[in-house]
């Protein structure tokens, strides 16, 4: 393996949990059952904040720098290696 793929391999690890706990940070925006339950604990407008914005930015940047991250080792990894 050359030493831009251990760059991919890392920012794909990095990025990919960073996605996934910028995600889970996210407020609930449902229309079900817990949503009834649970609008009168909490405000209406409480997803709509620069918080929230400042989240989807960083949502969307960590998503896009996995994506890129998963076809360039898909074009760049060598093939029929293992370990």
């Amino acid at each position: 393996m050359n030493p831009l793929n251990y760059v991919l391999l890392a920012l794909l690890i990095i990025s990919g949990v960073l996605t996934v706990i910028l995600v889970l940070m996210h407020s609930g925006k449902g229309t079900g059952v817990s949503d009834m339950i649970a609008s009168s604990m909490y405000n209406a407008a409480s997803g709509s904040g620069i918080w929230e914005k400042n989240l989807d930015r960083l949502t969307v940047i960590t998503t896009t720098v996995f994506i890129l991250c998963v076809i360039v080792m898909a074009i760049t990894f060598p093939v029929g290696t293992i370990g």
